[in-house]
């Protein structure tokens, strides 16, 4: 018996020990060495390599972990992909990615149809297309503008087309006069789903490489900043026009399953239930938490006021608490980071 659990015990330091087969390597980041950057000659191109994965300085020195933590979220509320919004008459591009990483992209679009660009404002994110012929209409020349904004939040971006026309018989435009909404919404939508469904299949659309720098400039002002007002007090700001603002916030506070008590469009509010953000804690754990536990210790939602504000073409979004408490201050801010992070 000695022997054969002497044996064990050397067959298991060969096979696992620090000389064995398979060594324990749970340390070895703890020594991983930081080398030079790929250096790539000047006569090849070198535009592929990105830095993906950048170490930052404080971790030149690591320390063990006692336990391993979980990896976090990337920012829970991205909605990937590529989706068509429409309000009233009115119709746009959603995509998750930078202007920066738009602008080439829709370049491309028309590159691949064979169709010139008369004008290009990389930095304001418009672009012209020539006078173009549609189908089999021998009539008319057709002419599109698209326009790249950023989205409600950075790293978002909007994306809408104007088109024009006029007769074929009549002579060419030296500069074209465009109208406020597109002369033919239908011609209009079809090249928006045409953008959205080439977008869509572009796997390279988060690429850095692929990126402008031109349209970057575009990407430092977000439609959706809360701020403070001249008091100090936060408010969201929202660089959209009243009837898009006041729909959002609606879709915003229903998104976070926030009660709406009333609302009144001509009076530009909403009265709301709110108890605050609710923390996920580690106890009693991911099962427990998914079902509900620990509820009874929730705060009764008390009653706020949501109230819209036109100023110079910007709607100022402003969050009121309508009974005193000790909280108050503390979930009126919190009723507005809610609101802005469901906007999209």
């Amino acid at each position: 018996m000695a022997l054969t659990a002497l044996s064990i015990l050397n067959s298991c330091n060969y096979l696992m020990g620090d000389d064995g087969l398979f060594p324990n390597r749970d340390d070895d980041y703890l020594e991983a060495q930081t080398l030079q950057p790929m250096a790539i000659p000047d006569q090849l191109d070198s535009y592929t390599l990105d830095q993906l994965y950048v170490v930052p300085e404080r971790f030149s020195s690591l320390a063990a972990f006692e336990e391993i933590p979980m990896p976090k979220p990337i920012e829970t509320r991205r909605r990937e992909g590529v989706i068509i919004q429409s309000l009233s008459d009115n119709r746009w591009i959603v995509i998750d990615a930078t202007p920066g990483q738009v602008w080439p992209l829709v370049r491309d679009y028309w590159t691949e149809l064979q169709i010139i660009l008369d004008h290009e404002d990389p930095s304001n994110g418009i672009m012209e297309t020539s006078w173009v012929e549609v189908g089999s209409d021998d009539e008319k020349r057709h002419k599109y503008r698209i326009t790249i904004e950023p989205g409600l939040h950075s790293g978002y971006s909007e994306i809408y087309v104007l088109h024009l026309e006029n007769l074929i018989s009549d002579p060419v435009p030296i500069a074209a006069s465009w109208p406020e909404n597109s002369v033919s919404p239908d011609l209009e939508r079809q090249i928006l789903t045409s953008i959205s469904q080439y977008l869509a299949d572009r796997n390279d659309v988060y690429q850095a490489s692929s990126a402008s720098l031109l349209a970057g400039s575009i990407e430092a002002a977000s439609k959706a900043n809360i701020i403070e007002n001249e008091s100090g007090e936060p408010m969201l700001e929202l660089k959209v026009d009243y009837n898009r603002a006041w729909v959002q916030i609606r879709q915003a506070l229903e998104s976070a399953e926030i009660t709406i008590v009333e609302s009144d469009r001509d009076q530009s509010f909403y009265n709301v239930l709110f108890a605050g953000i609710i923390e996920e804690e580690d106890e009693p754990g991911f099962i427990g938490r998914w079902f509900g536990a620990g509820s009874d210790d929730l705060a009764e939602a008390k009653g706020f006021n949501v109230r819209l504000m036109e100023i110079d073409d910007v709607i100022n979004v402003v969050t009121e608490s309508i009974e005193s408490s000790e909280d108050s201050s503390q979930l009126t801010q919190e009723l507005l980071q809610v609101i802005d992070e469901n906007l999209s």
